[in-house]
């Protein structure tokens, strides 16, 4: 048998922000279809139109965007199998409805939600199946006339598919292996709704896959349960031979592991669980992101991509690329992943220590104009050249690195006590005047020549470099001290040596 090309598709549903378990399993099919040379299709399940969120499908499609995730179809980008949004494909569904109904497959039904809610009264653990529903209200059940006359009058109807107790169903899963379920535990389930003309969940999506000849179905393990009705629809229409493989990913756990991750975890803990700030229009609420929380997309990409999956070595840093190359879907595991919200800050560092020191510079520098400090890319470049392996985020640079560009007003307490000794004045006095005398100002120089005074004083080292440092940075912090002198310059150094001697004494 000729092999399929590998089509595979990310299809939301725009109900309101990405969640980053969507984020990584778009991943996983963007990583599976790249490996095989394939196609990924971006494809919008809005057939449940009261939970519909206007700005849903635009921050989902910006959220790829500023991940690198591309798409190769789909809604926004075009191709020959649309339309790719599921509320514009309802002439479509109904041939299929129509379809089924026709062979006896699926049947309508005219129970009201008060008369189902009666039937779970009575019987415990109901379900509409092969046992109840020849005592319901459906076409089963009713003369064809009366089923006609229904329709004619406007009676609202769903139609459900026929499923026939005592058979095994095989769903072959690429991550779990062989699923063997029963079909006596299945129930009819709604496919079609007449109130809105439109499907449900099961029936368009088996549609969707088999016209735009979809290969593999790479979704979330809580879809694994559906898997036994969607082999049976291919069944039904006869499309056994372009039924899809199936790869049911695991779980993104809380990170303590028990149960699913939610926002109320990242609320909670101080993590975001959506790519993009999202700012809920029905509630007004502003959920945090990654984006604004300062991540680099590569680094979430990295952290997202081993949450899951094991590449079989100890490599944890990968490029897109990279990913795409050592990708291989059986290697997922079956259990859920912890989601570890701190590894997530460790790829950020890791990613910032990577990128040049120009490159945060960009980024760091309108942090410093912020401030109210009008200085060089050049000086800005400098101090993340000294400062950056200290930080997972940009925006922690500048509480590390203000006394580079602002002179301190005043001198942390505690630092004082220790360090601030009853000669410190007069040593720093000696040490001004020392470096006040130097014409080659540079690091190299100044540390040779305070190195010979302080043996030739026979002063302790630590003691008058801590107290240059609290002259200087206002606190215990930062770089080597020949750094800071060397980056202040001269006159700056003496300056605040001066003030800090006249203000500590």
């Amino acid at each position: 048998m000729e092999e399929r090309k590998v089509r595979v598709r990310f299809a939301p549903s725009p109900t309101g922000a990405l969640h980053i378990g969507g984020v990584r399993t778009a991943l996983y099919n963007y990583l599976f279809a790249h490996k095989h040379g394939g196609e990924l299709i971006f494809r919008i399940e809005d057939t449940d139109s009261n939970r519909f969120v206007p700005g849903a499908e635009e921050y989902i499609l910006e959220s790829f965007q500023w991940l690198g995730i591309k798409f190769d179809e789909g809604v926004s980008f075009g191709g020959n199998h649309g339309p790719y949004r599921q509320s514009e494909r309802r002439e479509i569904y109904k041939k299929y409805v129509d379809q089924l109904l026709d062979e006896g497959k699926a049947y309508i039904a005219f129970d009201t939600p008060e008369e189902l809610e009666q039937k779970r009264a009575e019987i415990q653990n109901f379900q509409y199946d092969a046992k109840t529903r020849l005592s319901m209200r459906n076409s089963l059940t009713m003369p064809a006339d009366e089923v006609a006359s229904l329709i004619d009058d406007g009676k609202q109807y769903v139609v459900r598919i026929k499923i026939e107790p005592g058979r095994e169903i095989l769903v072959n899963d690429m991550i779990r292996g062989e699923v063997r379920v029963k079909s006596d535990i299945l129930d009819d389930k709604v496919l079609y709704k007449s109130a809105d003309e439109l499907p449900t969940y099961h029936l368009a999506n088996i549609v969707d896959d088999h016209l735009m000849e979809i290969s593999h179905v790479i979704r979330g393990e809580e879809w694994l349960p559906s898997a036994p009705l969607h082999v049976l629809l291919y069944e039904a229409f006869g499309w056994q031979d372009t039924m899809p493989r199936f790869a049911h990913l695991p779980l993104l756990l809380k990170p303590e592991g028990k149960g699913k991750l939610s926002k109320r975890d990242g609320d909670r803990l101080g993590f975001p669980v959506f790519p993009l700030e999202w700012h809920d229009p029905k509630t007004g609420e502003i959920s945090s992101g990654y984006r604004e929380s300062g991540y680099f997309p590569e680094a979430v990409v990295n952290f997202l991509a081993l949450l899951g999956w094991n590449p079989g070595t100890e490599q944890e840093i990968f490029s897109l690329e990279q990913l795409v190359e050592a990708f291989d879907i059986t290697r997922c595991s079956k259990a859920g992943a912890k989601f570890d919200y701190q590894k997530g800050i460790w790829f950020n560092h890791e990613y910032i220590l990577m990128k040049s020191n120009e490159d945060i510079a960009q980024l760091f520098a309108p942090i410093v104009a912020n401030n109210g400090v009008d200085e060089s890319l050049e000086r800005v470049t400098e101090v993340v050249r000294m400062m950056k392996d200290r930080v997972s985020f940009v925006k922690e640079l500048w509480p590390l690195c203000s006394f580079f560009f602002i002179p301190p007003t005043s001198y942390d307490e505690k630092t004082v006590k220790k360090r601030w000794k009853e000669d410190s004045a007069q040593v720093m006095t000696e040490l001004a005047d020392l470096l006040a005398g130097l014409d080659d100002f540079s690091l190299e120089n100044q540390e040779r020549v305070v190195h010979e005074w302080v043996e030739q004083k026979e002063y302790k080292l630590g003691n008058v470099m801590n107290a240059w440092r609290l002259t200087l940075v206002g606190e215990g912090k930062g770089p080597g001290m020949f750094d800071i002198s060397a980056f202040l310059g001269k006159e700056e150094t003496l300056r605040r040596m001066h003030h800090a001697i006249e203000v500590l004494k």
